[in-house]
Parts: C-alpha cells; sequence; structure tokens
C-alpha cells in the first residue's frame, strides 16, 4: 500500500508538472528531465534541493519539462521502481543525488541503454562491489575534504576554539567532510601559532540523515559544555543541530549548499558545487557531449567546492584571508587525508588540535 501511494503521488506530480513546465513540442512528447529524491524530500536544504535546483535552471531557461519523484522507502528496489517510473514518463536523462542510487544505477545503466543517468557522489557498483559506469552514465564526484578543510579553517580563523562535529552515516563523503574539516582547524591553528590543546574538536556519527530528538539533545549538550559551533554534515540532521544552536544562542556550519537561510544559526556552509555540476552535466548532454563512462571529479581548481562567502555570518574571517587559502587548495598546495573509512578522523597527523571522539 505504501509503495502505491508513493507511486500515485509520483504519477501526480508528473503529470502537474508537465502540465506547468516547459512547452512546445517537449511538452508534447513528455517529461524529459527527472531526478528521483532519495532519503528526503526536494526540499531538503541539502543535496535533493542542490541538485534539484540545477536541474530547473537548466530546464527553465531552456524551455525543457522536468519532473521529480520522491521513492516509496529507502530500498534499492524503490530506487529502481522510482527511476522506471520516470522513463516510463519520457526521462531522457535522470539525475540520482547520493550513494544510495549506487546499486540501482548499476542495475538500470544496462536496462535503458538510450537514457542518459548522472549518479552524484558515488559510481555505479553491484551489490557485491563490482563498479561499472556504463556508456550512459557518467558519476559524479566532490572533493569534500577540501570544502570541509576550508570550514575548520574559516572556524579557527574567526576566533573559535571549541568545535564540534556532528556526521550522518559516516559514507565517504561525510568522512571526508569530517577528516577534512579537523585538518583545515589544526592548519589555521599552526599558522596562527597556537599550542596543543588550544583548540578542541568533538567528533560524532549521528547514523541517519533526518532530525531526531537525540540529534539535538546531543548538540544541546555539546553546546551547554562550552562548544561554540558544530559542522553539521549530516543532511536532514543537521536541521536538529541548528535547533540546539537556535535554543542556546550559538552557531552552525551547514552542508552542501548555501544553509544561510535555514537558521540565523548558520555563519557559513562548506559546498559541494551540486547546482552547477548538475547543469554542466545537462549542458553537456543537449550540446552532445555527454561525459559517459567517465567519472568527474569537481574539485577547487574547478569551483566545485567552497564557502558562500557573501552569505557567511563572520566577524573576523576575512574575504583576503578565504581567497588565499582556497588558492592553495586550487594550486594543489595543502595535502589532506583521503581515507574514507569511518574512524578515518582517529588517523589523522594532528599537533595542537584535540580531537575528542564521541
Amino acid at each position: 500500500m505504501k509503495k502505491l501511494l508513493a507511486i500515485l503521488l509520483a504519477l501526480v506530480m508528473l503529470f502537474a508538472v508537465a502540465a506547468c513546465g516547459g512547452g512546445g513540442s517537449d511538452a508534447d512528447s513528455g517529461i524529459k528531465l527527472a531526478l528521483v529524491t532519495d532519503y528526503g524530500t526536494i526540499d531538503d536544504g541539502s543535496f535533493n534541493q542542490g541538485a534539484w535546483e540545477g536541474l530547473v535552471a537548466y530546464a527553465t531557461a531552456n524551455d525543457i519539462t522536468h519532473q521529480y519523484i520522491q521513492p516509496a522507502d529507502e530500498t534499492t528496489a524503490d530506487y529502481i521502481d522510482a527511476i522506471e517510473l520516470a522513463i516510463e514518463g519520457g526521462a531522457e536523462l535522470v539525475v540520482t543525488p547520493g550513494f544510495m542510487f549506487s546499486s540501482a544505477i548499476f542495475e538500470v545503466q544496462t536496462l535503458h541503454p538510450d537514457v542518459k543517468f548522472v549518479l552524484l557522489d558515488a559510481v555505479p557498483e553491484s551489490q557485491d562491489g563490482v563498479e561499472h559506469i556504463a556508456q550512459n552514465t557518467v558519476a559524479v564526484l566532490y572533493t569534500e575534504h577540501e570544502s570541509g578543510f576550508l570550514a575548520g579553517y574559516a572556524a579557527v580563523m574567526e576566533g573559535y576554539r571549541e568545535l564540534g562535529f556532528v556526521g550522518g552515516i559516516p559514507v565517504p563523503a561525510v568522512v571526508l567532510f569530517g577528516t577534512g574539516f579537523v585538518e583545515g582547524a589544526e592548519y589555521a591553528a599552526t599558522e596562527l601559532g597556537l599550542s596543543p590543546g588550544d583548540v578542541t574538536i568533538r567528533y560524532h556519527y549521528s547514523f541517519t540523515f533526518w532530525p531526531t530528538p537525540e540529534t539535538q539533545a546531543l548538540s544541546a549538550g555539546w553546546y551547554n559544555d562550552g562548544v561554540e559551533v558544530i559542522f553539521a554534515a549530516a543532511g536532514g540532521a543537521g536541521f536538529s543541530v541548528m535547533a540546539a544552536a537556535e535554543a542556546a544562542g550559538t552557531y552552525v556550519i551547514g552542508v552542501d549548499i548555501d544553509q544561510a537561510s535555514a537558521s540565523p544559526t548558520v555563519i557559513t556552509s562548506a559546498l559541494k558545487g551540486l547546482k552547477a555540476s548538475v547543469y554542466s552535466i545537462i549542458t553537456d548532454f543537449y550540446n552532445g557531449s555527454f561525459p559517459g563512462g567517465q567519472k568527474k571529479v569537481f574539485d577547487a581548481a574547478q569551483d566545485g567546492v567552497g564557502l558562500p562567502m557573501n552569505t557567511s555570518r563572520f566577524q573576523n574571517f576575512t574575504q583576503a584571508q578565504y581567497d588565499a587559502i582556497f588558492a592553495k587548495l586550487a594550486a594543489g598546495q595543502v595535502r589532506l587525508s583521503t581515507n574514507i573509512g569511518a574512524d578515518a578522523h582517529l588517523g589523522l597527523n594532528l599537533s595542537i588540535v584535540t580531537l575528542i571522539d564521541v
């Protein structure tokens, strides 16, 4: 029943968007561009939303019909059902945001060789770990450790000394955000000549991307103990951190997209170029240069990661300081850990930052 209701809802969304999006021959031949959400909603203030904004931007600028579908549940079978529904609706390119689609795309890319697939943040992989990117699929990856580094660097340069990191499920992207954050704090502390122990980072995985009372309670406890700012790389669970920060009068660093509008407690966000990368790949598709069979990595050198300085609420960290450290990243002058194991943060070489694993 749950799956049936989800499919009916998706059909309603499909026809609603078809009725108001695009025109001309596109409107007459079905939906052309589709996105399937992962665990959350299209307005999750994070990964789904950022990817959808990129698709919508291209579709509306070029009068192309488009839709999104939310799966019935969070299993590979549910994701495949939603993708199949998009294809039945006429989609010639389907965007899937997140590692949870790895197995689904591994299967459907060979079943539908005439449809193009954009898999964000992961590579198509079978249930037993075999990777394969078909010629009708592109795997879009980001250097989250660079974005996390910038967030940690900025936090310490801003003047914060008691920091926290709340990650969601410790998948590679979240792990890299976390290790980069710790290394950025260490790098800034070294530049400032701070002493060992001057900066402390509490580190925790919530093992969910949903808002929960547990995540809010943990964050509130940290704030009550003196933590000044928490980097929440946890999808929707970040809203639980924001709620705790609002109650405590403290601060949050957002993730994936610019979350400044989500809460006045958000001082900055560790960005991935979701909107820009999706827009870029769709542009390639319609230009006849779809990069099928490839991994496309968006890093600092391509402006694929960064901080939104125009909306950040820094009092001390300046644009000039940001530009200087970003230039070092883009030039490859800063070496960061690329370990993606769940305990990667415990193996970092730290001399100033004290890391507390919670």
